[in-house]
């Protein structure tokens, strides 16, 4: 765990000052597109439950996320800007921070909303929750075209919560059994690549 620690907040850190001017012309980017925060903050819940605020740059119109958790497909609540970014992911950098400030792990179970992890089963919440939650794992590479799965369901969030939630949760606790640094590295290269094909 301290060595997982120790990467986690040199990668960040590294990650963060060579990113610098691509970060800050993002932010600039979101801006000028749109009125609004440059950041979206939303609350997740972290190792052994407790909750802390994700940080994402901010990819829908402000004031629309009560309409729904769930973005599915060309959702209209997504800005123009935030359409590129969620293609490359881009909208996922700042979670940076939550990695060198102790919230998160380069690599891990997805932090999820308290909503859905209510759903969980006991065991699921105990061994999934036991770990820091990640930017990265085995199930968002398998998932990277999430919303526009979901976006072909006549119902996006029961879609989600009967059939990818539960392959998500396979993962999760696979990741947890196995994990290591070795397969931590392993995974973010393979996040990588899965990023620029």
């Amino acid at each position: 765990m301290l060595i997982k620690r120790i990467f986690d907040v040199i990668a960040a850190l590294c990650g963060l000052l060579l990113l610098a001017p691509l970060l800050v012309l993002i932010a600039v980017w979101v801006k000028v597109d749109s009125t609004g925060p440059v950041f979206f903050r939303q609350e997740r819940v972290g190792q052994y439950g407790v909750l802390f605020r994700i940080f994402k740059f901010r990819t829908m119109t402000v004031g629309t996320e009560a309409q729904g958790q769930i973005t599915i497909g060309r959702d209209a609540r997504i800005t123009g800007v935030g359409h590129r970014l969620r293609h490359y992911k881009l909208d996922e950098l700042p979670q940076l921070l939550n990695v060198f400030i102790g919230d998160m792990s380069l690599v891990g179970p997805r932090p999820e909303v308290p909503k859905y992890v209510a759903l969980y089963t006991h065991a699921q919440r105990e061994l999934v929750l036991s770990v820091k939650p990640g930017i990265t794992d085995l199930a968002s590479i398998t998932y990277c075209d999430e919303n526009r799965l979901l976006g072909e369901s006549a119902d996006p969030e029961r879609t989600y919560i009967e059939e990818v939630m539960p392959v998500k949760l396979r993962f999760y606790e696979e990741y947890v059994r196995q994990r290591s640094l070795a397969l931590d590295i392993r995974i973010i290269f393979m996040t990588i690549g899965k990023l620029i094909r």
